[in-house]
């Protein structure tokens, strides 16, 4: 068997998930993408859009999260 330098492939299909937000949260999701808008001189996106960087980001910074996780490894 030949040893490669490449491993297994991580599986990076997407998992489309439905959500229902408060209005509230949806409200401030426009505001929020609205004000992007404005700061990066782009077109309004889709406040949807916001979701999956707003959670990456959210996950990346969450120092308490960060530590459970290397604890449980």
């Amino acid at each position: 068997m030949v040893k490669l330098k490449l491993g297994p492939l991580p599986d990076d299909k997407p998992v489309k998930v439905t959500v229902e937000l408060p209005a509230p949260l949806h409200h401030d999701l426009v505001a929020y993408s609205e004000v992007l808008a404005r700061e990066t001189g782009q077109p309004v996106t889709d406040p949807v859009n916001l979701i999956v960087p707003m959670l990456k980001r959210f996950i990346a910074t969450d120092r308490g999260f960060a530590k459970a996780r290397r604890a449980a490894s």
